[in-house]
């Protein structure tokens, strides 16, 4: 029976508990099948020749398709290619790392799964990480405040003017702000400089054009007018109110973002691996209205199987 992306209901399309969900994946085939309705909702289309029928089952991992003779295991092409961990370990892990509200560290995650080593926690993680990104995600819209900070080293405040410290990384931060009062959706990302270049293709990908954007006075941002965005310059450089106060929706997520990694991560994150963990509190920081944590199990699960593979090796060297 295949899962419909419409009307998803806890206990039917996703466990709602952890004993439903030990209930539900107590072996390798339960784990097997339930990816292969995520992959395939609509029912199996082969990769190759894309005809939509029900393939044959050489073995409980490999399906033949019955047109073009294509062999394809579920897992081929996805977050999960090639992996030699049991996808009950993975299924543990993505439970483990939506169900709690902070998520885990790679620490955490190796002594709860009984794991052999770190280094596995710390790349199951980072893949999970790179799947929390939807490629082609609706873009911000709206009013939408934009500043950026420091992220890392002694000082984390506001980087006017910016001191030389290679633990510190710049993170440029983007927020929707709704009326009367509350946030929508953020974007995070990590940027070499605070220049035009680097802001520019930041709010390009990130903010719909004819949104209003609300910056501090920084000619970084001189650009958003011919681009198509509406600019609400907030604070004049030399003013002597701080951004945080007239730009406090992007401080508040900062400051958050910066307790979740000392938190959770004691802020042992490198710069080079420091957009994996920017995905993961953007991926937190969007549902956290869900109803359900078992949902968000559903859609990390989703969004694995539509991820392509990347190695330990890639990961280690930030070269995907």
């Amino acid at each position: 029976m295949a899962i419909s992306s419409k009307s998803l209901r806890s206990g039917r399309d996703y466990p709602g508990s952890w004993d439903q969900f030990i209930d539900w994946f107590h072996n390798e085939d339960s784990c097997i099948r339930y990816l292969e309705q995520l992959r395939w909702p609509e029912g199996f289309i082969c990769p190759k020749c894309h005809l939509k029928e029900d393939p044959y089952r050489l073995t409980r991992h490999r399906l033949l398709c019955r047109g073009c003779r294509y062999q394809v295991t579920v897992t081929a092409g996805t977050l999960f290619s090639k992996t030699r961990i049991p996808l009950s370990q993975w299924f543990a892990a993505a439970w483990y790392i939506t169900s709690q509200k902070h998520g885990m560290s790679a620490l955490a995650l190796q002594k709860i799964l009984g794991l052999g080593s770190y280094q596995t926690a710390w790349s199951m993680l980072h893949k999970f990480r790179r799947a929390m990104v939807i490629p082609g995600r609706d873009r911000l819209s709206g009013l939408v405040e934009i500043d950026e900070t420091f992220v890392g080293g002694r000082d984390s405040g506001k980087i006017r003017p910016p001191q030389p410290d290679s633990r510190k990384s710049i993170v440029v931060v983007a927020v929707e702000l709704l009326e009367p009062k509350g946030f929508g959706r953020i974007r995070l990302h990590r940027i070499p400089d605070t220049s035009k270049t680097s802001l520019r293709s930041f709010v390009l990908d990130t903010v719909r054009p004819g949104s209003i954007v609300r910056t501090d006075g920084s000619p970084g941002y001189g650009f958003l007018s011919d681009e198509g965005y509406f600019r609400d310059k907030k604070v004049q450089l030399g003013a002597t109110e701080p951004a945080h106060i007239t730009l406090p929706g992007v401080h508040r997520i900062a400051a958050l973002l910066k307790r979740w990694l000392l938190g959770t991560h004691q802020g042992s994150v490198l710069p080079e691996h420091l957009d994996y963990y920017l995905d993961e509190y953007t991926f937190r920081f969007n549902r956290r209205k869900s109803r359900s944590r078992g949902l968000l199990f559903y859609r990390l699960l989703e969004q694995s199987v539509a991820t392509e593979p990347v190695t330990y090796r890639e990961i280690v060297k930030h070269n995907i």
